[in-house]
């Protein structure tokens, strides 16, 4: 039920949903998990994170494209949830650091089972790299190339292409379009990329572009301007044998947004992809896991200031940063509902001594709500816990593997 009605919340599924006014996540009775869990703390579902990698593989499968999916570890490196992932079997990981290609191979990763696509990389970085052949480097400067090719002659690498063209959930998730990013070789100096990389001795297998984060239905278009921007680089490299289509998938974050349609985006591909007999690589992140993680929070305070009633909270922006960085919507709902429940407008901020921690604005929550009771944030299975900070030493939270 809603505020407005006594129809399903835009957001429920199946696995997410109130129960006899109780809010249930993967079968988890949400108010009797608390008293485990604490607050702060995420929890994320195994199932949504492997149906949604699935669903990918699913799509790609049902149009006879070959691919292989490598999940971005920058969106949520918690251990127990990587090490589902190695269980499944089927996957690989993207990693962007030095750092997290040890944690890779630390759950249990093969070399061959990760890319690495980092940028602005030192010698040491590439020293580490240097010493796993057979991770894939997506090289996304010529100054890689040409230092990569001094450690380590007769490597195969993918090259990271910028085709300005670009999409996000807001403007500043956009990584290629108009204004110049540090991402990527530009269609002007690839010439002089592909002879750098032959003059090192360096095989380039594929191409790799990553350019937003938030592609959803109504911007389906864009898949297919990128695939043709990306036609023209793989005319001069017709040594490519891949082409790795980055991440970005997004999923709805308000009641009006519409979700990817996986048939046309397969369908695109796969026309893309056919008659240049390529190999399709995705490294899909924050689309695993983001509706797979929700945040329990406790309410610290609900006082109205200055004419708005303020809901106050254990956890801050530090914990969760992606309204602050990027504006995205936060939906928080409380754990327990009845057909009686009474609704007021709130804005609910969190407990960092910053005047931008704010969870959410002018939204509604139950009347009653008080000191003590808990609140869900939902769809932050990504870049929370892996982009945490210990502002105001406020870092502390749990995190459970449902």
């Amino acid at each position: 039920m809603s505020p407005e009605s006594n129809l399903p919340p835009w957001w429920a599924r199946p696995d997410l949903d109130y129960r006899r006014g109780r809010l249930h996540f993967q079968n988890t009775d949400l108010p009797a998990t608390v008293s485990e869990s604490g607050t702060p703390a995420f929890l994320y579902s195994a199932d949504r994170m492997s149906a949604n990698l699935q669903r990918l593989d699913q799509a790609l499968s049902g149009r006879s494209v070959p691919h292989r999916i490598y999940y971005a570890m920058k969106a949520n490196r918690f251990p127990p949830l990587l090490a589902h992932l190695r269980s499944l079997g089927s996957f690989g990981v993207d990693v962007c650091s030095p750092g997290e290609l040890r944690l890779a191979l630390q759950t249990g990763f093969e070399p061959s089972e990760i890319v690495f696509t980092g940028t602005c990389l030192s010698d040491r970085d590439l020293e580490i790299l240097a010493a796993h052949p057979e991770v894939l480097i997506n090289c996304d400067s010529l100054s890689v190339i040409r230092r990569l090719g001094k450690l380590c002659p007769g490597r195969s690498i993918g090259l990271r292409i910028n085709p300005q063209l670009g999409f996000g959930y807001t403007h500043a998730l956009v990584y290629s379009g108009e204004t110049p990013t540090k991402f990527g070789i530009y269609a002007g100096r690839f010439e002089e990329a592909l002879e750098l990389a032959a003059g090192s001795d360096l095989h380039v297998a594929g191409l790799h572009f990553h350019c937003g984060s938030g592609l959803l239905g109504s911007q389906q278009d864009i898949m297919q301007g990128l695939l043709d921007k990306a036609a023209w680089f793989l005319d001069r490299c017709p040594q490519a044998r891949s082409l790795d289509i980055g991440g970005g998938l997004g999923i709805p974050m308000a009641s009006g947004d519409q979700p990817l349609d996986l048939q046309a985006w397969s369908r695109t591909i796969a026309d893309f992809a056919a008659p240049r007999r390529l190999t399709i690589l995705l490294e899909p992140g924050d689309y695993a896991v983001k509706d797979a993680g929700i945040l329990l929070v406790k309410v610290t305070m609900v006082e109205e200031k200055g004419g708005v009633t303020f809901v106050g909270v254990d956890a801050g922006y530090n914990i969760q940063n992606l309204r602050v960085f990027y504006d995205l919507p936060f939906v928080i709902v409380p754990l327990e509902i009845s057909p009686e429940t009474q609704w007021r407008t709130v804005t609910v901020a969190g407990n960092i001594n910053e005047a931008l921690d704010l969870w959410a604005e002018n939204i509604p929550l139950p009347a009653s709500l008080g000191e003590g009771d808990v609140l869900a944030i939902l769809n932050v299975g990504g870049y929370g816990s892996a982009s945490a900070s210990n502002h105001c030493l406020r870092g502390e939270f749990g995190e459970v593997l449902l």
